[in-house]
């Protein structure tokens, strides 16, 4: 996984409350259990006036001009900046697969949902949580301002804004050190392989019968 330090990017809208998996990526794509290539499908209902279909070449389809993330202004956006509850509903993790497939390497909001927030720190997506008010702040910026960029610092836990307003968040000590370090829970298993190695010996001395069934 890939460590998160800090990252200074466009910001894109999800201004709507309560945005659930799967609108963050419909049902219909969840056969597929890779984690790439669920960019082109994220936010589908939403961004395209066609029904998506598994394996459909997206760049062919009529887009929705009303939604957001298709204005030219928002082109490359790297941060989300969201409402209250983002990504409730289903505990697919396909959904960060999708934001970060798509480019986004942060997500602001007031609240998550606690699956698809654990799920984000497991594929090195950060979830930021602000006040209400001080999303109100952010979303009032990026509209009046194209281009509209935020710095994010995890190290510090703060997101700065181009006219150098600072806001704090905070997060879980553990949490913070795995996206510094890139720590999955793979590379936190790994952090051990040593010991680990060092026990299946000193089992495999112990019970020689069990690991040569295995074998």
């Amino acid at each position: 996984m890939k460590s998160f330090t800090q990252h200074k990017g466009i910001v894109g809208p999800m201004d709507r409350a309560n945005v659930d998996t799967d609108m963050i990526i419909p049902k219909q794509f969840l056969k597929s259990i890779q984690r790439s290539g669920f960019g082109p499908n994220l936010f589908d209902e939403l961004r395209y006036l066609d029904q998506g279909e598994p394996g459909q070449d997206c760049r062919a389809r009529p887009v929705n001009p009303e939604f957001p993330l298709n204005q030219a202004r928002y082109n490359d956006a790297s941060i989300l900046l969201a409402q209250k509850n983002f990504g409730c509903g289903s505990s697919r993790e396909h959904a960060p697969w999708a934001l970060e497939d798509y480019g986004f390497k942060a997500i602001i909001a007031s609240s998550y949902a606690d699956i698809f927030y654990n799920n984000c720190f497991k594929n090195g997506l950060l979830p930021v949580i602000l006040t209400e008010p001080e999303i109100d702040v952010l979303f009032n910026a990026l509209y009046e301002q194209e281009g509209f960029t935020l710095d994010i610092d995890l190290g510090a836990q703060t997101v700065t804004s181009d006219d150098g307003v600072v806001f704090q968040f905070e997060l879980d000590q553990f949490r913070k050190e795995c996206l510094l370090n890139g720590l999955d829970e793979i590379g936190l298993t790994m952090l051990k392989a040593d010991r680990i190695k060092s026990y299946e010996q000193d089992r495999a001395e112990q019970h020689p019968w069990v690991f040569g069934a295995i074998k």
